[in-house]
């Protein structure tokens, strides 16, 4: 190949690249205290692909996630466990996640009896919020259990994502 046919080649394949690569974004996180933690770097390798129609996007902060553009779902790996408290807690896929409904529709949900803790702040306009623990449940059931929730609620298999 002659060296102008190659330098306009090269030329393509870059602006080519930064075409594509705009199209994707990264979500700006901060990391939580304990995200270093190994039973984080556990949790960050499940996290899953996709929750409902939303795609996971990339974020700048260890044992973080997030999905949807715009973003719907954030999770957060590596936070102090939380105290006993009186908001209602959940449980599903074996992890009792205490549901913190002050900015709602957006739901704070934080794992309880975990160490260390997780949290997703999930935006409810767009996805379930059950559907989004469902998923997140699978991975933070490798956060060790230190205990439960004394009667959490259960999700009822006729009420569906009406969340």
């Amino acid at each position: 190949m002659n060296p102008r046919r190659f330098a306009l080649s090269l030329a393509t394949l870059l602006v080519g690249a930064v075409t594509f690569t705009g199209c994707a974004y990264t979500v700006t996180l901060e990391s939580a205290a304990d995200a270093a933690t190994p039973a984080c770097a556990d949790v960050s390798v499940r996290l899953p692909d996709s929750v409902g129609d939303l795609d996971r996007q990339w974020t700048d902060a260890q044992a973080t996630g997030a999905w949807g553009d715009p973003t719907a779902v954030v999770f957060s790996c590596g936070l102090e466990p939380p105290a006993p408290t009186t908001l209602q807690c959940v449980s599903i896929g074996g992890v009792d996640w205490i549901v913190d409904e002050a900015e709602t529709p957006n739901l704070r949900l934080t794992t309880y009896g975990r160490e260390p803790a997780a949290q997703a702040f999930v935006d409810t306009t767009v996805v379930s919020a059950d559907e989004v623990l469902g998923l997140l449940s699978n991975a933070v059931q490798q956060l060790p259990a230190t205990g439960a929730c004394t009667s959490p609620d259960l999700p009822d298999a006729d009420e569906g994502d009406d969340e």
